[in-house]
């Protein structure tokens, strides 16, 4: 009984780590030669939650349902929520990236880069986590990767399907989770990115 369990266990994690690439077209191959490539971000046609609201409608319930439990506390997660962008998601993505990707720099500060790789946040879902009970993060993002001087000629773009945001252990918070996902992202596209250049 106990081996069948882990076993159950070990398959249940390996799919929640799957990231589900779709509808690529182009490639990397661009990138073989170049030391550096901008990274932006856009977050103009976020969708959050099986109900896709819009982040203003997501941040707006949230605080309410927070500020009921303890007042204070939907002001205090709005400000965190509000920060994740700049200090959590997109610093773990440009980490990760660097961290896989063999010989080139990602920032968001290289105006000069030939390349500029386009994250454009599609849907969240934060997911929970209750002490034994968790539902990792869930994060769908729109990569492009276009010519910094002329941003219509794309040559690598891609659909990242509900990047698992999870870490061992317990996670309380939604934005790290999220941040997980961003992470998870990164890694995936990290590796096609090896895989194309070599």
């Amino acid at each position: 009984m106990r081996k069948t369990f882990l076993i159950a266990l070990v398959l249940v994690s390996s799919l929640t780590n799957a990231q589900k690439l779709k509808n690529e077209k182009g490639n990397f191959t661009a990138l073989k030669n170049e030391s550096a490539v901008k990274v932006s971000f856009n977050y103009d046609h976020l969708k959050l939650l099986k109900e896709n609201y819009s982040e203003d409608e997501y941040i707006s319930r949230r605080k309410i349902e927070l500020n009921e439990k303890e007042k204070g506390n939907g002001d205090a997660w709005v400000s965190k929520w509000k920060s994740a962008k700049d200090g959590i998601w997109e610093p773990k993505f440009i980490e990760l990236l660097i961290k896989t990707v063999d010989n080139i720099t990602f920032t968001e500060s290289d105006a000069n880069a030939k390349y500029t790789l386009m994250v454009d946040a599609v849907w969240i879902y934060p997911g929970w986590d209750v002490y034994m009970m968790k539902q990792p993060a869930k994060v769908t993002t729109k990569i492009k990767l276009v010519e910094t001087a002329n941003p219509s000629n794309v040559l690598y773009e891609v659909d990242a399907i509900e990047a698992p945001g999870d870490q061992f252990g317990s996670n309380f918070s939604n934005e790290s989770r999220v941040g997980e996902g961003f992470a998870k992202t990164a890694k995936t596209l990290g590796k096609k990115i090896n895989k194309d250049i070599k």
